[in-house]
């Protein structure tokens, strides 16, 4: 991958996190919804339920049920905090206002209340005792309500408190927090939640700290602080269960418990919550659980810096294994990472509850890793077809495979290593040329040239050779590259030898034709030399230079000075194949020594 994809790349991602479109933000809730999910179930003793439900609505006719029908049930609850997510702010059709009233006052009760768009009466219920310590008044950062819905001013005089049950819908519409405070007209009023526990507790008033930069918490004198986010959210702890109760059984609810009562009849309110949908009075139970546990949800601002740094720590991580490492080790190291990454978030949440995002470096890291892949992939595909390309007519399949599946085993742009050369060249051309021109048959001359050379060519790809080039009727070949070949003296040797043998089936098949026979003169030389890819940076071939190849061509012009002499070799070559025991039968003779250009000593030659 180059540099500056890499950088716009990455660039263009962590501009994607910065603005947080939805389908980002709401797959990083869906996260941290899966988080909740997997911890285990707390089985709730003090916090109940009371449902209005099908059996409710049998007994005591359609909802909402006569307020005195409730304040008789009600009366049932002995000794324990009995909270209504229920408004009461229409009068009882039936008039039981005034004793619904009286039964409360008599009661550990807090009410609901609700904002609204409107507010329907002048009344506003009494003051509970709010105090703000610290450099800025909590309204500062709580939303201005337009209206509250309260209850009748009766009930509220008779209720110990009471509360709003609003709550706070993200992005994709689910709740998963709730406002402890909202402002309506300058005034605090508390979440019911937070009242149940203020008067659970026995007192009367509230302390909100506030700094700078918002809300810190909420804390009420005889318990703990209850910690907020800036604008006095508490995010809910949803994996609690506490025991139901009919509205009909209300008599067998134990002594001590706080007391939740809600609508569960069919048609009645549901919220959607991480962990499904759920009646209103189910979230202002997980809410006070999640009060009493001191569970906090920590998703603090400056987690958004901590994630970006570790996606590009990451994504850093995974190019350089893209770059320098094989496929297989890069995807085994991207999922061990991303693995990684989901078992930490896990783990942090579940030990502290930290709520920390891997949805963006997961969706970075695959979108690098796939990209980079096919980068990859893509490459060796283009080097395997100029592998193929390039060698596909000069090296056997069998090696040409070996090279594509291990392009490693080229070392590109040349290496210096021993290697052995052949030489073949047609002896007489001109007779076999000129039958052929008296005939007018130019295409049968190159038919006869191209089948001779393809039977040659076979022998030499057979014993693991390279066609460098030919040159008219000549073939220049070598042995130890671009693969290596330990017996690659011998190997010319055998095919030399392999030559001659069918050169002379060959010739069998043309006498029916009337041609003269075709004779070969050979020379091969071994030595070292520069082998590579050599020419220009547009465009190149696999070559070899060194004085081995020149000495290679100029003995197989030397054959036509000895007569029964087809195979001429180099003393370097004779010295290799004299120790090969595969050659063992092969007689090696030393014909003479010679005078070669661009050597001052004589040379020592060969034949088989």
């Amino acid at each position: 991958m180059k540099l500056w994809h890499v950088i716009v790349t990455l660039g263009l991602l962590l501009t994607l996190r910065v603005f947080d479109p939805f389908l980002l933000e709401s797959s990083r809730l869906s996260y941290f919804d899966s988080l909740q999910r997997t911890q285990d179930v707390q089985v709730s003793e003090q916090i109940v339920l009371v449902d209005i439900d099908e059996p409710t609505l049998e007994k005591f006719g359609q909802y909402p049920i006569p307020r005195q029908v409730m304040a008789d049930e009600i009366d049932k609850i002995d000794g324990s905090l009995i909270a209504f997510n229920i408004l009461f702010s229409e009068e009882d059709r039936l008039g039981g206002d005034e004793y619904f009233a009286d039964i409360l006052s008599w009661k550990d009760s807090i009410i609901a209340i609700a904002p609204s768009s409107k507010t329907k009466t002048d009344y506003r219920p009494p003051r509970i005792g709010v105090a703000t310590f610290g450099d800025r008044d909590a309204e500062d950062f709580l939303s201005e309500q337009e209206g509250m819905l309260f209850a009748q001013p009766t009930i509220h005089n008779n209720a110990t408190g009471y509360g709003t049950i609003s709550s706070t819908q993200d992005v994709d519409g689910i709740v998963r927090r709730a406002p402890l405070l909202v402002n309506f007209e300058d005034r605090i009023y508390p979440a019911l939640a937070l009242d149940v526990l203020r008067v659970a507790a026995g007192d009367i008033s509230y302390q909100i700290s506030t700094d700078d930069y918002g809300i810190q918490f909420v804390r009420i004198p005889a318990f703990k602080n209850i910690t907020t986010d800036t604008q006095g959210n508490v995010p809910i702890a949803y994996w609690n269960e506490f025991e139901r109760y009919s509205f009909t059984e209300l008599d067998t609810i134990p002594k001590g418990s706080i007391v939740l009562v809600g609508a569960t009849f069919e048609g009645a309110n549901v919220v959607s919550t991480p962990v499904g949908a759920m009646y209103p009075h189910d979230v202002q139970a997980n809410l006070i659980k999640t009060m009493i546990d001191g569970v906090v949800l920590k998703r603090q601002q400056e987690f958004m810096v901590y994630e970006i740094l570790v996606t590009v720590i990451l994504s850093v991580i995974l190019l350089l294994l893209l770059n320098y490492a094989s496929i297989i080790i890069s995807g085994v190291s991207y999922f061990v990472i991303l693995g990684g990454v989901f078992y930490t978030t896990n783990s942090l949440f579940s030990a502290q509850y930290l709520q920390l995002d891997p949805i963006f470096t997961a969706i970075t890291l695959t979108l690098i890793f796939a990209h980079g892949s096919f980068v990859q992939f893509y490459t060796q595909f283009k080097q395997k077809q100029m592998i193929k390309g390039q060698f596909g007519t000069y090296l056997s399949p069998v090696m040409v495979d070996m090279l594509a599946k291990n392009p490693d085993l080229l070392k590109l742009g040349g290496e210096r290593k021993e290697m052995t050369f052949l030489f073949m060249d047609i002896v007489g051309f001109t007779p076999i040329s000129e039958k052929y021109k008296n005939n007018d048959d130019p295409e049968g001359l190159v038919q006869l040239i191209n089948k001779f050379l393809d039977v040659q060519t076979n022998i030499i790809l057979k014993n693991e050779g390279t066609i460098d080039k030919y040159m008219g009727d000549c073939i220049m070949a070598f042995w130890n590259a671009p693969l290596d070949c330990e017996d690659h003296a011998s190997n010319a040797v055998i095919s030399a030898i392999e030559i001659m043998e069918a050169t002379k089936q060959l010739n069998e098949e043309l006498k029916p034709l009337n041609l003269p026979p075709i004779n070969v003169g050979i020379g091969i030389s071994t030595g070292d030399c520069i082998v590579g890819n050599m020419g220009s940076s547009v465009r190149f071939d696999y070559s070899v230079i060194g004085d081995a190849v020149n000495l290679g061509a100029r003995l197989e012009g030397q054959t036509r000075n000895y007569d029964g002499v087809d195979i001429l070799l180099s003393e370097r070559t004779y010295e290799l194949c004299d120790r090969d025991d595969f050659l063992y039968g092969v007689a090696f003779k030393e014909v003479d020594r010679i005078n070669v250009k661009g050597k001052e000593e004589k040379v020592t030659i060969y034949t088989v």
